[in-house]
Parts: structure tokens; C-alpha cells; sequence
């Protein structure tokens, strides 16, 4: 069916899919599911911009929508980049070729569709789309903290309905914030370290990679029969949540220290921000209702809050987490190119 009117796409881009949405003038989605592609960015830069131009393409023509249609695109890729979507000099790991650092991802891609783009990390787009989910209409009078987990901690803080961004675009790297200890590693527990070279961040625990590289690692030592114990600690990291849904012991105990994490992490937050609402995502609250509501109130009680800070605070789970980023991507377009 032919469409009018002037929309915004948006594409989510990651290490192995791009997910692409489309928003219209009346702020309403028009795809209601995952429209994925191969992201191909271990091929290189050029092989990745063909890449999310299909994506583009694949959005408009599953909506109905000609290119002349289109206001702007909103772009997320996994961190580090700057504001303006320059890829970290360093590389990241997503974007791990030479020809990737330093790579200006946003400018590239609007020279090749013809459109602005506005480019978002992958942690503030989903950010950005739990705070307009949530807080509908009273979304640009209210502020929100999101951490999500998944391959590493990502996140971001939105003030105001903004994201808050900082001078290098690297605000909100909520993974890297130190967290105090005391009262979540275990008696004999070896600190945590970071693969950023960190020690005691909030990533080193509550992500995949704090699992497989500090957590699951000491606690078979402690449950040496337990059925993962002779799994390659890969596969093992990553079975582990369905143990937990099934309640299992061990499982509950780091995923505990997970959300203790988290919580100590939202209680620096609650000095530093004070935000209204605090969110929870990644695939460890995409599980079992039960599983997700009990580590929800673990990270809950964890978060230490004062009384007046208690009557007003919500705690929630980012909704719709693997349609948040593409969303997200295309809620800060809007913002940048209102209609």
C-alpha cells in the first residue's frame, strides 16, 4: 500500500544483523517485528555500507515508502564512537579491521543514501526508546538511567527526554563506572577485571563477558560437580541463564552478584542524576517471568535510594529489547529533524 507523508528509518546496526524500523509523522512504528539482514561488518567498510543500505531499502519497501519520503535516518553501532559516528581509532569489536578505525560510519552512510543521518550508540538508542515507551507523553519532562545487558554492560542516561551525550559523545559508558565490592563478591572471590582493563567496573560483573572471564570460573570451583563444570567456558557462559530460569543454585548465585552490580551501579546514579526511572535490559531479563521479576527485585533492593527518592523512583525492564535499538535510532532522528 502507497504511503504519504514524511517518515524517519531506523537501523540498528550489530555484529552480525542490521535491524531496520519505520517511524511516521504520527510517531507510530510501522513494522512490528525484526526486518534483519546480514550486517557483513567483518567484510569491511564497504561491504557493511551495502549492507545498511539494504536494510534501508528493505524498510521502505516493506512499508510502501519511496526514498523521497524519508526526513531523516537514525544509525546505532556498537561502541566506542564519537557523537558525530567516527568509529574509536582504536577499533572495537565489532569493528575490529584497520580500515574500520577512525571510520566516520554516519558520514559515509549519508553520502551513500542521500538522507541525514544521526548516528546514536547502540546502549543510548535503546536507552532512548525505553525512556519515550515508558514515559509516552511525560517522556521530555522526565529522566531515566538504562543499563543493558548483554556482550559487555551497555546503557544511557537521558535528561529532560535528551540522551545526554558529554563532549566526546562517550557519555554514559555505564559499564566502565566503578562499584563498590563490599557486600557482592563472594569470601576468596578474586576481583573482577574488565577487558578494558579495568578492575571492580560495573561490566566485570553484569555482562557475558564477566561470566565467562571472572564469575563462572570461580564459582565451579566451588560447584565442581555441577553439569557445566566440563563444558568449554564459552558454551558454558551462555548456557548458563537457562539454569537459572530452572532455578539452579549456582546459576542463581552469579546472577545475583549480576544484579547486585546493577544496583550498585543505579545507586551511584541516584547521587549523581537522580533519575525518575530506572531500567533494566539484555538478555538476562529477556528469560521466564519468574527469573526476569526475581532478578529485577534482586537489582531493586540492591539499588539503596532515600525516602524521598523512594516515592517517586520506578523500576522497569526496557521493552521490546530487540526492536529498542533500530527504535531508539529513529526516535533521536525525529528529534534532530522534527516534522
Amino acid at each position: 500500500m502507497r504511503h504519504s507523508g514524511s517518515v524517519i528509518v531506523g537501523i540498528d546496526n550489530g555484529g552480525t544483523k542490521n535491524n531496520v524500523t519505520v517511524l511516521d509523522g504520527a510517531g507510530q512504528f510501522l513494522i512490528d517485528r525484526m526486518l534483519e539482514v546480514p550486517s557483513r561488518v567483518t567484510e569491511g567498510t564497504a561491504a557493511a555500507l551495502d549492507a545498511l543500505a539494504v536494510a534501508f531499502d528493505n524498510g521502505l519497501r516493506v512499508t510502501g515508502f519511496d526514498r523521497a519520503d524519508v526526513r531523516a535516518v537514525g544509525l546505532d553501532t556498537p561502541g566506542p564512537a564519537s557523537a558525530d559516528g567516527v568509529i574509536s581509532s582504536k577499533g572495537a569489536t565489532n569493528f575490529a579491521l584497520p580500515e574500520w578505525w577512525g571510520f566516520d560510519v554516519r558520514g559515509a552512510l549519508e553520502d551513500r543514501l542521500g538522507v541525514p543521518v544521526v548516528y546514536s550508540n547502540d546502549g543510548n538508542a535503546a536507552a532512548l526508546y525505553a525512556h519515550y515507551a515508558y514515559h509516552g507523553f511525560q517522556a521530555i519532562d522526565r529522566s531515566s538511567v538504562s543499563a543493558i545487558i548483554g556482550t559487555g554492560l551497555g546503557g544511557g542516561v537521558i535528561e529532560s527526554g535528551a540522551v545526554v551525550r558529554g563532549a566526546a559523545g562517550m557519555a554514559g559508558e555505564l559499564g566502565h563506572v566503578h562499584i563498590p565490592m563490599t557486600g557482592l563478591l563472594a569470601e576468596g572471590q578474586p576481583m573482577p577485571h574488565c577487558a578494558c582493563g579495568f578492575s571492580g567496573d560495573a561490566e566485570s560483573v553484569a555482562s557475558l563477558t564477566g561470566i565467562r572471564r571472572n564469575l563462572l570460573p570461580y564459582w565451579l570451583t566451588r560447584y565442581p560437580d555441577h553439569p557445566l563444570a566440563g563444558t568449554p567456558i564459552d558454551e558454558a557462559a551462555k548456557e548458563l541463564r537457562s539454569f537459572g530460569e530452572r532455578g539452579d543454585e549456582m546459576a542463581r548465585k552469579i546472577f545475583e552478584q549480576q544484579a547486585i552490580a546493577i544496583g550498585h551501579l543505579f545507586t551511584i546514579a541516584a547521587n549523581f542524576t537522580d533519575p525518575n526511572t530506572y531500567f533494566v535490559g539484555g538478555g538476562v531479563v529477556e528469560a521466564a517471568p519468574e527469573f526476569r521479576d526475581w532478578y529485577l527485585s534482586v537489582v531493586r533492593a540492591n539499588t539503596h535510594l532515600r525516602a524521598e527518592q523512594l516515592d517517586v523512583a520506578e523500576f522497569s525492564l526496557v521493552p521490546d529489547l530487540d526492536m529498542a535499538g533500530a527504535r531508539g535510532a529513529a526516535v533521536a532522528a525525529r528529534s534532530a529533524f522534527p516534522g
